[in-house]
């Protein structure tokens, strides 16, 4: 798979991992590069079958398979520790990571993710899979802001926002490498493994996000052992994109909480 390394690359540097949601591919933490990059050794990659990670995703793929992926890659490049950032399916990756492998995650962030699909998340799968299928994928990729932006976020962002589609479209996974991903995405039930999963983790949720209710992210935590939830009040579904200035000092709290010597190396610097 498609993998980049940057900032603190010394031996002793703690490693934090980045996974997309649906989209997969690793811009999309653009905004949090440079806050991480201070401490640690930062993994970002294409998740398989999209991006730069090139390869068909086959029928009755599973998060499971996604989570070994990630184990592999971790394991070529000899990292036995990490925490891991996920967003949406990036965190349902990461639980799926924490059950099957819970010696590799020093700390888990699961950014709008569940338990079990939400209602209202099937319905909005739904309505993108119906648009995929029936009205193509200049189709799809318009429509997908709605589900990710504030409407006063995308008002703003117009220009952007025409640039990202054109590019997304030059560079969309395949239909059926998405459909099959997404199947995944919706299959996905932890509803019976959240007490085994032993890492610490940080359930974030966005009170105005359309796709992944808040309530999911409570929940989530709620039920694991060792389980917060931090609500964030702006920025809807990529609200890590739209309101990095407020979840950043968050994340960032977080995460050294478990690396306090990350926060020492950096101060000595």
């Amino acid at each position: 798979m498609y993998y980049k390394i940057s900032g603190n690359t010394s031996s002793t540097a703690q490693t934090v991992v980045l996974s997309s949601g649906l989209g997969g591919v690793n811009s999309f933490w653009q905004p949090q590069l440079a806050m991480l990059e201070k401490y640690f050794r930062v993994v970002v990659y294409d998740q398989y079958g999209t991006g730069s990670s090139q390869g068909d995703v086959p029928p009755g793929y599973r998060m499971e398979d996604m989570a070994d992926e990630l184990a592999g890659l971790l394991n070529s490049l000899e990292i036995n520790r990490c925490h891991l950032i996920g967003h949406a399916l990036g965190g349902i990756l990461g639980l799926h990571l924490a059950k099957r492998y819970p010696a590799l995650l020093e700390s888990l962030v699961v950014i709008n993710g569940w338990t079990v699909l939400d209602s209202q998340t099937r319905r909005c799968f739904n309505v993108r899979q119906n648009l995929l299928l029936n009205s193509g994928v200049e189709a799809y990729v318009q429509a997908q802001p709605l589900f990710l932006y504030p409407a006063d976020w995308l008002s703003a962002h117009a220009d952007l926002l025409q640039q990202e589609q054109q590019h997304q479209v030059a560079h969309f996974q395949g239909m059926e490498n998405l459909m099959n991903r997404l199947q995944a995405l919706m299959a996905s039930d932890l509803s019976d493994s959240l007490s085994s999963i032993i890492t610490p983790t940080l359930a974030f949720s966005c009170k105005d996000d359309l796709l992944v209710p808040w309530h999911c992210s409570a929940a989530l935590a709620q039920n694991l052992p060792h389980g917060e939830h931090v609500q964030m009040t702006y920025g809807g579904h990529a609200m890590s994109v739209t309101d990095s200035k407020t979840f950043n000092p968050i994340l960032e709290q977080w995460l050294l909480r478990f690396a306090p010597q990350a926060l020492a190396a950096n101060d000595s610097q």
